[in-house]
C-alpha cells in the first residue's frame, strides 16, 4: 500500500523537474489524482512551484566564432554536458592540453 509520505515524495520529485517533460506532467497528474483519491482534499495547484518553473539559462553569444553561434540560445546545462564529454575525451587523448585548460579554468 502507498503511504502519504510516499505519494508526496513523489510529488515533490515531479515538481522539482529541472527541465519537466510530458512524462513528468503525466506522472505529476497521476501521483495528484492518487492522493486525491486515497486521502481526499484536491491539491492547491497554484501554489506548486513546478507551474511557474524557470526556463533553463541559455548560452548567449560572447564573440564572432563559429563556437560561439553553435552554443548560442542553447540550455546551458547541455551545452556543459557536451563540454565535459569533449574535455573526457581530451583528458585521454592529448592530457597535455586536458591539464593546461584546467588550470586556464582554475585561474578565472
Amino acid at each position: 500500500m502507498i503511504t502519504r509520505e510516499d505519494l508526496q515524495e513523489a510529488i515533490a520529485e515531479c515538481q522539482g523537474a529541472r527541465n519537466p517533460t510530458a512524462n513528468t506532467c503525466i506522472k505529476l497528474a497521476a501521483f495528484l489524482t492518487i492522493q486525491e483519491h486515497l486521502f481526499g482534499g484536491a491539491p492547491d495547484l497554484r501554489d506548486q512551484s513546478f507551474l511557474s518553473a524557470p526556463k533553463p539559462s541559455a548560452v548567449s553569444a560572447y564573440s564572432n566564432s563559429e563556437f560561439s553561434a553553435a552554443i548560442n540560445g542553447k540550455p546551458e546545462s547541455n551545452v556543459m554536458q557536451v563540454l565535459d564529454e569533449l574535455m573526457e575525451t581530451l583528458s585521454v587523448l592529448c592530457p597535455k592540453l586536458y591539464a593546461a585548460t584546467l588550470r586556464k579554468l582554475t585561474e578565472i
